[in-house]
Protein backbone atom coordinates (compact mmCIF):
# COMPACT_ATOMS: atom_id res chain seq x y z
CA UNK A 1 0.00 0.00 0.00
CA UNK A 2 1.47 3.55 -0.98
CA UNK A 3 2.58 5.85 1.99
CA UNK A 4 -0.45 9.06 2.02
CA UNK A 5 0.83 11.89 -0.01
CA UNK A 6 1.81 14.72 3.01
CA UNK A 7 1.15 17.34 0.66
CA UNK A 8 -2.47 16.62 -0.27
CA UNK A 9 -4.59 17.41 2.84
CA UNK A 10 -6.87 14.30 4.21
CA UNK A 11 -10.36 15.67 5.56
CA UNK A 12 -10.80 14.67 8.94
CA UNK A 13 -14.97 13.93 8.89
CA UNK A 14 -16.87 15.54 12.54
CA UNK A 15 -17.27 12.74 15.11
CA UNK A 16 -20.53 11.01 14.77
CA UNK A 17 -22.81 10.65 17.22
CA UNK A 18 -22.30 7.73 19.92
CA UNK A 19 -25.09 5.39 21.74
CA UNK A 20 -25.76 7.32 25.36
CA UNK A 21 -24.05 4.47 27.00
CA UNK A 22 -21.17 4.15 29.67
CA UNK A 23 -17.96 3.95 27.41
CA UNK A 24 -15.23 1.51 28.53
CA UNK A 25 -11.71 1.66 27.50
CA UNK A 26 -10.48 -0.71 25.11
CA UNK A 27 -7.56 -0.82 27.17
CA UNK A 28 -9.66 -2.91 30.22
CA UNK A 29 -10.98 -4.90 27.44
CA UNK A 30 -7.61 -6.15 26.82
CA UNK A 31 -6.54 -7.00 29.93
CA UNK A 32 -9.49 -9.39 30.51
CA UNK A 33 -7.24 -12.76 30.66
CA UNK A 34 -10.52 -15.19 29.78
CA UNK A 35 -10.33 -13.25 26.44
CA UNK A 36 -6.64 -13.67 25.32
CA UNK A 37 -7.01 -10.51 22.51
CA UNK A 38 -4.16 -9.07 21.21
CA UNK A 39 -3.57 -5.38 20.01
CA UNK A 40 -1.43 -5.95 16.50
CA UNK A 41 -1.99 -2.25 15.04
CA UNK A 42 -3.08 1.41 15.37
CA UNK A 43 -2.39 3.33 18.15
CA UNK A 44 -2.33 2.42 21.89
CA UNK A 45 -2.67 6.05 23.25
CA UNK A 46 -4.98 7.97 23.72
CA UNK A 47 -6.98 5.01 25.09
CA UNK A 48 -10.25 4.52 22.59
CA UNK A 49 -12.94 4.79 24.51
CA UNK A 50 -16.20 1.61 23.66
CA UNK A 51 -19.51 2.34 24.06
CA UNK A 52 -20.43 -0.98 22.01
CA UNK A 53 -19.34 -4.19 20.29
CA UNK A 54 -20.79 -4.91 16.83
CA UNK A 55 -20.17 -7.88 14.73
CA UNK A 56 -20.41 -7.34 10.73
CA UNK A 57 -19.28 -9.66 7.95
CA UNK A 58 -20.34 -6.83 5.62
CA UNK A 59 -17.47 -5.34 3.08
CA UNK A 60 -18.75 -1.78 3.93
CA UNK A 61 -20.13 -1.92 7.29
CA UNK A 62 -20.78 2.07 7.47
CA UNK A 63 -24.60 2.35 6.82
CA UNK A 64 -24.62 -0.17 10.06
CA UNK A 65 -22.92 1.84 12.36
CA UNK A 66 -23.42 4.46 14.69
CA UNK A 67 -20.08 5.16 16.25
CA UNK A 68 -17.97 3.88 19.05
CA UNK A 69 -18.02 0.66 18.01
CA UNK A 70 -15.82 -2.19 18.27
CA UNK A 71 -16.23 -3.85 15.12
CA UNK A 72 -15.34 -7.40 14.80
CA UNK A 73 -15.07 -9.50 11.94
CA UNK A 74 -13.77 -13.05 11.20
CA UNK A 75 -12.75 -11.36 7.29
CA UNK A 76 -15.77 -13.74 5.39
CA UNK A 77 -16.44 -10.40 3.23
CA UNK A 78 -12.51 -10.03 1.96
CA UNK A 79 -11.83 -11.13 -1.60
CA UNK A 80 -9.52 -13.48 -2.84
CA UNK A 81 -7.36 -10.64 -4.51
CA UNK A 82 -7.84 -8.02 -1.67
CA UNK A 83 -4.48 -7.81 -0.63
CA UNK A 84 -2.98 -6.41 -4.26
CA UNK A 85 -5.86 -3.93 -4.14
CA UNK A 86 -7.39 -0.72 -2.58
CA UNK A 87 -10.03 -3.12 -0.50
CA UNK A 88 -8.61 -2.99 2.80
CA UNK A 89 -7.44 0.53 2.40
CA UNK A 90 -10.94 1.60 1.61
CA UNK A 91 -12.37 -0.97 4.35
CA UNK A 92 -10.68 0.71 7.41
CA UNK A 93 -11.47 4.46 5.89
CA UNK A 94 -15.16 3.70 5.96
CA UNK A 95 -14.91 2.08 9.77
CA UNK A 96 -12.99 5.11 10.60
CA UNK A 97 -15.43 7.34 8.93
CA UNK A 98 -18.10 5.67 10.40
CA UNK A 99 -16.81 6.37 13.89
CA UNK A 100 -15.70 2.68 14.62
CA UNK A 101 -12.95 3.37 17.27
CA UNK A 102 -11.69 -0.07 17.35
CA UNK A 103 -11.21 -3.25 15.09
CA UNK A 104 -11.39 -6.89 16.09
CA UNK A 105 -10.19 -9.20 13.77
CA UNK A 106 -11.26 -13.24 14.59
CA UNK A 107 -8.66 -15.66 13.44
CA UNK A 108 -9.70 -18.82 12.46
CA UNK A 109 -12.01 -20.23 10.93
CA UNK A 110 -11.84 -18.31 7.65
CA UNK A 111 -8.64 -17.28 8.36
CA UNK A 112 -5.23 -18.53 9.76
CA UNK A 113 -3.35 -15.16 10.60
CA UNK A 114 -4.22 -11.48 10.17
CA UNK A 115 -4.01 -10.26 6.56
CA UNK A 116 -1.04 -7.78 7.02
CA UNK A 117 -2.37 -5.39 4.48
CA UNK A 118 -5.24 -5.03 7.13
CA UNK A 119 -2.37 -4.55 9.80
CA UNK A 120 -0.58 -1.55 7.25
CA UNK A 121 -4.26 0.04 6.85
CA UNK A 122 -5.06 0.29 10.34
CA UNK A 123 -1.38 1.86 11.06
CA UNK A 124 -2.45 4.17 8.51
CA UNK A 125 -5.80 5.41 9.91
CA UNK A 126 -4.84 5.12 13.21
CA UNK A 127 -7.23 2.14 14.11
CA UNK A 128 -6.46 -0.01 16.98
CA UNK A 129 -6.64 -3.62 15.26
CA UNK A 130 -7.09 -6.57 18.00
CA UNK A 131 -6.60 -10.37 17.11
CA UNK A 132 -9.20 -12.01 18.43
CA UNK A 133 -8.04 -16.12 19.35
CA UNK A 134 -9.93 -19.17 18.12
CA UNK A 135 -11.03 -20.14 21.40
CA UNK A 136 -12.68 -16.74 21.61
CA UNK A 137 -16.41 -15.71 20.42
CA UNK A 138 -17.43 -12.90 19.21
CA UNK A 139 -20.25 -12.99 22.00
CA UNK A 140 -17.80 -13.61 24.61
CA UNK A 141 -15.83 -10.06 23.51
CA UNK A 142 -19.69 -8.71 23.24
CA UNK A 143 -20.46 -9.93 26.81
CA UNK A 144 -17.60 -8.78 28.43
CA UNK A 145 -17.86 -5.43 26.72
CA UNK A 146 -21.26 -5.41 28.81
CA UNK A 147 -20.07 -6.77 31.79
CA UNK A 148 -17.07 -3.85 31.88
CA UNK A 149 -20.01 -1.21 30.76
CA UNK A 150 -22.00 -2.12 33.96
CA UNK A 151 -19.38 -2.26 35.89
CA UNK A 152 -18.84 1.29 35.01
CA UNK A 153 -21.70 2.23 35.03
CA UNK A 154 -22.22 1.52 39.00
CA UNK A 155 -18.93 2.90 39.54
CA UNK A 156 -20.50 6.11 38.49
CA UNK A 157 -23.68 5.74 40.18
CA UNK A 158 -21.65 5.41 43.59
CA UNK A 159 -19.28 8.39 42.76
CA UNK A 160 -22.28 10.72 42.08
CA UNK A 161 -24.20 9.46 45.10
CA UNK A 162 -21.12 9.86 47.08
CA UNK A 163 -20.60 13.56 45.46
CA UNK A 164 -23.84 14.20 46.53
CA UNK A 165 -24.12 13.58 49.51
CA UNK A 166 -20.96 15.62 50.42
CA UNK A 167 -22.02 18.40 48.79
CA UNK A 168 -25.75 18.11 50.91
CA UNK A 169 -23.23 18.25 53.52
CA UNK A 170 -21.13 21.01 52.36
CA UNK A 171 -24.23 22.68 52.06
CA UNK A 172 -25.21 22.88 55.56
CA UNK A 173 -21.73 24.07 57.40
CA UNK A 174 -21.65 27.65 58.40
CA UNK A 175 -19.83 28.73 55.59
CA UNK A 176 -21.81 26.96 53.06
CA UNK A 177 -21.14 28.41 49.33
CA UNK A 178 -17.46 28.10 49.85
CA UNK A 179 -18.07 24.74 50.98
CA UNK A 180 -20.11 23.33 48.21
CA UNK A 181 -17.51 25.23 45.54
CA UNK A 182 -14.71 23.38 47.93
CA UNK A 183 -16.24 19.87 47.45
CA UNK A 184 -17.20 20.32 43.60
CA UNK A 185 -13.55 21.26 42.75
CA UNK A 186 -12.78 18.15 44.36
CA UNK A 187 -15.39 16.26 42.96
CA UNK A 188 -14.49 16.66 39.41
CA UNK A 189 -10.68 17.48 39.59
CA UNK A 190 -11.13 21.49 38.15
CA UNK A 191 -12.02 24.45 39.46
CA UNK A 192 -15.29 25.92 40.63
CA UNK A 193 -16.03 29.50 40.67
CA UNK A 194 -19.05 31.48 41.68
CA UNK A 195 -19.83 34.72 39.96
CA UNK A 196 -22.65 37.14 40.86
CA UNK A 197 -25.10 39.49 39.05
CA UNK A 198 -22.08 42.29 37.93
CA UNK A 199 -19.70 39.05 36.63
CA UNK A 200 -17.42 39.56 39.49
CA UNK A 201 -16.07 36.62 41.20
CA UNK A 202 -17.40 36.21 44.53
CA UNK A 203 -15.93 32.94 45.49
CA UNK A 204 -14.14 30.17 43.53
CA UNK A 205 -12.28 27.11 44.71
CA UNK A 206 -9.84 24.39 43.45
CA UNK A 207 -6.64 25.01 41.43
CA UNK A 208 -6.17 27.82 39.33
CA UNK A 209 -6.39 27.08 36.16
CA UNK A 210 -4.86 28.65 32.41
CA UNK A 211 -8.61 29.19 31.29
CA UNK A 212 -9.50 31.85 33.68
CA UNK A 213 -10.65 34.31 31.06
CA UNK A 214 -12.70 31.92 28.99
CA UNK A 215 -14.15 31.05 32.28
CA UNK A 216 -15.36 34.25 33.47
CA UNK A 217 -16.53 35.01 29.46
CA UNK A 218 -18.59 31.81 29.25
CA UNK A 219 -20.02 32.97 32.93
CA UNK A 220 -21.14 35.85 31.01
CA UNK A 221 -22.87 33.96 28.13
CA UNK A 222 -25.24 32.33 30.38
CA UNK A 223 -26.10 35.52 32.71
CA UNK A 224 -29.87 34.55 33.39
CA UNK A 225 -31.62 38.43 32.00
CA UNK A 226 -29.82 37.92 28.70
CA UNK A 227 -28.34 34.38 27.84
CA UNK A 228 -29.62 30.31 27.99
CA UNK A 229 -29.77 28.38 31.47
CA UNK A 230 -26.06 26.46 30.99
CA UNK A 231 -23.57 26.86 28.18
CA UNK A 232 -20.09 24.64 27.46
CA UNK A 233 -16.90 24.98 26.21
CA UNK A 234 -13.40 23.77 25.89
CA UNK A 235 -9.94 25.35 26.07
CA UNK A 236 -6.47 24.02 25.64
CA UNK A 237 -8.11 20.24 26.71
CA UNK A 238 -10.21 21.96 29.57
CA UNK A 239 -13.47 21.15 29.26
CA UNK A 240 -15.40 24.38 30.86
CA UNK A 241 -19.16 24.65 32.13
CA UNK A 242 -21.16 27.40 33.27
CA UNK A 243 -24.97 27.26 34.66
CA UNK A 244 -26.84 30.25 35.79
CA UNK A 245 -28.78 29.86 39.05
CA UNK A 246 -32.23 29.77 39.24
CA UNK A 247 -32.78 32.58 41.81
CA UNK A 248 -32.89 34.93 39.25
CA UNK A 249 -30.90 37.29 40.87
CA UNK A 250 -27.77 36.95 38.09
CA UNK A 251 -25.88 34.42 40.04
CA UNK A 252 -24.04 31.81 37.76
CA UNK A 253 -21.67 28.77 38.73
CA UNK A 254 -18.70 28.09 36.54
CA UNK A 255 -16.90 24.63 36.37
CA UNK A 256 -12.97 24.31 34.70
CA UNK A 257 -12.46 20.75 34.53
CA UNK A 258 -10.03 18.20 32.92
CA UNK A 259 -12.93 15.57 31.78
CA UNK A 260 -16.35 16.42 30.67
CA UNK A 261 -18.62 13.20 31.64
CA UNK A 262 -22.52 12.27 32.38
CA UNK A 263 -21.34 11.93 36.01
CA UNK A 264 -19.84 15.30 36.19
CA UNK A 265 -22.64 17.40 34.62
CA UNK A 266 -25.04 15.61 37.36
CA UNK A 267 -22.63 16.57 40.31
CA UNK A 268 -22.08 19.89 39.25
CA UNK A 269 -25.88 19.86 38.59
CA UNK A 270 -26.51 19.34 42.13
CA UNK A 271 -23.87 22.06 43.53
CA UNK A 272 -25.86 24.42 41.25
CA UNK A 273 -29.43 23.41 42.61
CA UNK A 274 -27.96 23.80 46.11
CA UNK A 275 -25.86 27.44 45.43
CA UNK A 276 -29.13 28.29 43.93
CA UNK A 277 -31.47 27.98 47.25
CA UNK A 278 -28.30 29.55 49.12
CA UNK A 279 -28.46 32.49 46.87
CA UNK A 280 -31.54 32.90 46.71
CA UNK A 281 -32.62 32.77 50.07
CA UNK A 282 -30.41 35.78 51.24
CA UNK A 283 -30.82 38.07 48.14
CA UNK A 284 -34.76 37.98 47.31
CA UNK A 285 -35.48 39.01 51.03
CA UNK A 286 -37.85 35.97 51.59
CA UNK A 287 -35.68 34.06 53.96
CA UNK A 288 -35.06 37.41 55.90
CA UNK A 289 -39.10 37.88 56.18
CA UNK A 290 -39.35 34.25 56.59
CA UNK A 291 -37.34 34.25 59.67
CA UNK A 292 -38.46 37.76 60.98
CA UNK A 293 -42.19 36.10 60.80
CA UNK A 294 -40.48 33.00 62.86
CA UNK A 295 -38.84 35.18 65.62
CA UNK A 296 -42.04 36.61 66.15
CA UNK A 297 -44.36 34.54 66.53
CA UNK A 298 -42.06 32.51 69.41
CA UNK A 299 -41.77 35.85 71.05
CA UNK A 300 -45.89 36.25 71.29
CA UNK A 301 -47.09 38.39 67.86
CA UNK A 302 -50.47 37.00 66.97
CA UNK A 303 -50.72 35.31 63.52
CA UNK A 304 -52.34 38.14 61.76
CA UNK A 305 -50.07 40.57 62.74
CA UNK A 306 -47.38 38.53 61.02
CA UNK A 307 -49.23 37.07 57.98
CA UNK A 308 -48.44 40.27 56.15
CA UNK A 309 -44.36 39.23 56.26
CA UNK A 310 -45.28 36.38 54.45
CA UNK A 311 -45.56 39.16 51.47
CA UNK A 312 -49.92 37.38 50.46
CA UNK A 313 -53.39 38.48 50.65
CA UNK A 314 -55.01 38.44 53.94
CA UNK A 315 -56.83 34.85 53.15
CA UNK A 316 -55.06 31.61 53.47
CA UNK A 317 -55.45 28.15 52.56
CA UNK A 318 -53.98 25.00 54.33
CA UNK A 319 -53.20 22.06 52.08
CA UNK A 320 -52.20 18.64 53.48
CA UNK A 321 -50.60 16.35 51.13
CA UNK A 322 -49.54 12.64 50.95
CA UNK A 323 -47.16 10.76 48.48
CA UNK A 324 -48.24 7.99 46.60
CA UNK A 325 -44.88 6.19 47.62
CA UNK A 326 -42.75 6.12 49.95
CA UNK A 327 -42.54 9.13 52.77
CA UNK A 328 -41.77 12.31 51.76
CA UNK A 329 -38.19 14.03 52.43
CA UNK A 330 -37.25 17.71 52.41
CA UNK A 331 -36.40 17.53 48.82
CA UNK A 332 -39.76 15.90 48.07
CA UNK A 333 -41.61 18.49 49.91
CA UNK A 334 -39.64 21.65 48.75
CA UNK A 335 -40.56 20.24 45.26
CA UNK A 336 -44.00 20.10 46.21
CA UNK A 337 -44.44 23.68 47.71
CA UNK A 338 -42.73 25.03 44.73
CA UNK A 339 -45.06 23.00 42.04
CA UNK A 340 -47.89 25.07 44.53
CA UNK A 341 -46.31 28.29 44.64
CA UNK A 342 -45.60 28.50 47.83
CA UNK A 343 -42.42 28.00 50.06
CA UNK A 344 -44.12 27.62 53.64
CA UNK A 345 -43.76 23.46 53.81
CA UNK A 346 -43.79 21.70 56.20
CA UNK A 347 -42.97 17.87 56.71
CA UNK A 348 -45.14 16.45 59.51
CA UNK A 349 -44.57 12.90 59.22
CA UNK A 350 -45.95 11.08 56.29
CA UNK A 351 -47.85 14.39 56.07
CA UNK A 352 -46.59 17.46 53.98
CA UNK A 353 -48.35 20.59 54.58
CA UNK A 354 -48.22 23.86 53.17
CA UNK A 355 -49.62 27.40 53.98
CA UNK A 356 -50.55 29.15 50.17
CA UNK A 357 -52.58 32.21 49.63
CA UNK A 358 -55.85 32.05 49.19
CA UNK A 359 -55.94 33.23 45.59
CA UNK A 360 -53.79 30.96 43.89
CA UNK A 361 -55.87 27.92 42.40
CA UNK A 362 -54.72 24.55 43.64
CA UNK A 363 -54.45 21.80 41.10
CA UNK A 364 -53.95 18.13 41.57
CA UNK A 365 -50.07 17.42 41.89
CA UNK A 366 -48.79 14.38 40.04
CA UNK A 367 -47.92 11.27 42.53
CA UNK A 368 -49.47 13.20 45.47
CA UNK A 369 -53.06 12.79 47.33
CA UNK A 370 -54.09 16.30 48.37
CA UNK A 371 -56.67 17.64 50.84
CA UNK A 372 -57.40 21.54 50.59
CA UNK A 373 -59.12 23.87 53.30
CA UNK A 374 -61.25 26.17 53.36
CA UNK A 375 -60.23 30.39 52.39
CA UNK A 376 -59.23 31.41 56.24
CA UNK A 377 -57.69 34.18 58.20
CA UNK A 378 -54.50 33.66 59.95
CA UNK A 379 -56.25 33.62 63.43
CA UNK A 380 -58.08 30.40 61.99
CA UNK A 381 -55.41 28.72 60.44
CA UNK A 382 -55.62 26.03 62.91
CA UNK A 383 -59.29 25.22 62.06
CA UNK A 384 -57.67 25.70 58.35
CA UNK A 385 -55.47 22.67 59.41
CA UNK A 386 -58.41 20.12 60.75
CA UNK A 387 -59.93 21.20 57.68
CA UNK A 388 -57.12 19.98 55.36
CA UNK A 389 -56.47 16.72 57.40
CA UNK A 390 -59.89 15.71 57.09
CA UNK A 391 -60.01 16.48 52.76
CA UNK A 392 -56.89 14.75 52.80
CA UNK A 393 -58.60 11.66 54.66
CA UNK A 394 -61.70 11.75 52.36
CA UNK A 395 -59.27 11.95 49.34
CA UNK A 396 -57.11 8.95 50.21
CA UNK A 397 -60.28 7.08 51.36
CA UNK A 398 -62.38 8.08 47.85
CA UNK A 399 -59.04 7.15 46.03
CA UNK A 400 -59.44 11.19 44.71
CA UNK A 401 -56.18 13.14 43.63
CA UNK A 402 -57.71 16.01 45.31
CA UNK A 403 -60.31 17.12 47.75
CA UNK A 404 -61.10 20.45 48.99
CA UNK A 405 -63.30 21.14 52.48
CA UNK A 406 -66.88 21.90 51.45
CA UNK A 407 -68.65 25.24 53.24
CA UNK A 408 -71.06 23.14 54.44
CA UNK A 409 -70.16 20.95 57.66
CA UNK A 410 -69.67 16.91 57.43
CA UNK A 411 -70.40 14.28 59.89
CA UNK A 412 -66.85 14.11 61.17
CA UNK A 413 -67.27 17.58 61.89
CA UNK A 414 -70.08 16.87 64.42
CA UNK A 415 -67.96 14.57 66.23
CA UNK A 416 -65.34 15.14 68.40
CA UNK A 417 -62.42 13.81 66.83
CA UNK A 418 -61.50 11.35 69.41
CA UNK A 419 -64.29 9.91 69.67
CA UNK A 420 -64.67 9.34 66.19
CA UNK A 421 -61.25 7.88 66.27
CA UNK A 422 -62.22 6.07 69.61
CA UNK A 423 -65.14 4.49 68.21
CA UNK A 424 -62.96 3.33 65.20
CA UNK A 425 -60.55 1.42 66.62
CA UNK A 426 -63.13 -0.22 68.21
CA UNK A 427 -65.32 -1.03 65.29
CA UNK A 428 -62.59 -2.12 63.17
CA UNK A 429 -60.47 -3.84 65.99
CA UNK A 430 -61.58 -7.60 64.21
CA UNK A 431 -59.61 -6.91 60.84
CA UNK A 432 -56.80 -4.36 62.31
CA UNK A 433 -54.20 -7.07 61.92
CA UNK A 434 -54.40 -7.28 59.09
CA UNK A 435 -53.72 -4.38 56.33
CA UNK A 436 -54.92 -6.27 53.02
CA UNK A 437 -58.56 -6.39 54.48
CA UNK A 438 -58.93 -3.25 55.55
CA UNK A 439 -57.88 -1.38 52.46
CA UNK A 440 -59.87 -3.87 50.50
CA UNK A 441 -63.05 -3.02 52.87
CA UNK A 442 -62.14 0.88 52.14
CA UNK A 443 -62.03 0.54 48.87
CA UNK A 444 -64.74 -1.95 48.03
CA UNK A 445 -67.02 0.50 50.01
CA UNK A 446 -65.91 3.88 48.03
CA UNK A 447 -66.95 1.41 45.14
CA UNK A 448 -70.09 1.03 46.02
CA UNK A 449 -69.63 -2.45 46.29
CA UNK A 450 -68.82 -3.27 42.57
CA UNK A 451 -66.25 -6.80 42.63
CA UNK A 452 -64.71 -5.69 39.19
CA UNK A 453 -64.16 -1.98 39.56
CA UNK A 454 -62.56 -2.68 42.98
CA UNK A 455 -60.59 -5.75 41.83
CA UNK A 456 -59.04 -3.11 39.40
CA UNK A 457 -58.42 -0.69 41.98
CA UNK A 458 -56.05 -3.14 43.90
CA UNK A 459 -54.23 -4.52 41.29
CA UNK A 460 -56.27 -8.29 42.23
CA UNK A 461 -58.71 -11.22 40.88
CA UNK A 462 -62.22 -10.20 41.42
CA UNK A 463 -62.39 -13.91 43.22
CA UNK A 464 -60.01 -12.25 45.40
CA UNK A 465 -62.31 -9.53 46.44
CA UNK A 466 -64.82 -11.50 47.07
CA UNK A 467 -63.25 -13.73 49.33
CA UNK A 468 -61.71 -10.95 51.21
CA UNK A 469 -65.02 -9.15 52.06
CA UNK A 470 -66.26 -12.32 52.74
CA UNK A 471 -63.50 -12.31 55.76
CA UNK A 472 -64.58 -8.99 56.63
CA UNK A 473 -67.61 -9.95 57.03
CA UNK A 474 -67.25 -12.72 58.85
CA UNK A 475 -64.55 -11.22 61.37
CA UNK A 476 -66.60 -7.91 62.24
CA UNK A 477 -70.34 -10.29 62.46
CA UNK A 478 -72.45 -8.06 60.39
CA UNK A 479 -74.34 -8.07 57.18
CA UNK A 480 -72.31 -5.62 54.61
CA UNK A 481 -75.43 -5.05 52.73
CA UNK A 482 -76.99 -3.27 55.45
CA UNK A 483 -77.19 0.59 54.29
CA UNK A 484 -76.35 1.39 57.87
CA UNK A 485 -74.17 -0.57 58.56
CA UNK A 486 -72.13 0.56 55.53
CA UNK A 487 -72.48 4.35 56.86
CA UNK A 488 -70.91 3.18 59.79
CA UNK A 489 -68.11 1.22 58.44
CA UNK A 490 -67.30 4.17 56.26
CA UNK A 491 -67.21 6.64 59.27
CA UNK A 492 -64.87 4.45 60.79
CA UNK A 493 -62.73 4.00 58.20
CA UNK A 494 -62.51 7.31 57.10
CA UNK A 495 -61.34 8.04 61.20
CA UNK A 496 -58.96 4.64 60.98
Amino acid sequence: MPDPDPSVPVPVPPAPPVPPTTPVPLSALLAREDLALRQIAGPTAPDPAIHWAHASEMADPYPYLLGGELVLTAGVHIPEAAGSGTYFDDYVARIVAAGGVALGFGVAPVHDSVPRALVEACDAYELPLVEVPPRTTFSGVARAVWQLMAQARLAELRRVTEAQQSLAAAASRPDPVPSVLRQLAQRVGGRAVLYGPDGAEIAAAGRKTDAARSLSHLAAVVQPARGPASATDTTAGTHLAAYALGTGQGFVLAVAAPERTSGDHTIASVAAVLLALLTGEHQSGTGAARSSALVRLLLGAAPETVAPLLGADERWAVIHAQPDGPAPDPVAASALGTALGSPLVDVDGDVVRVLLPADREVAPQPGWTCGVSAPSGPRDWPAADTQAARALARARATRSPLIRHGERAALSDLVPGADAAAHARTLLAPIATAPALVETLRTWLSLHGSWDRTAVALAVHRNTVRQRIARCTALLGTDLDDPDVRMELWFALKQY
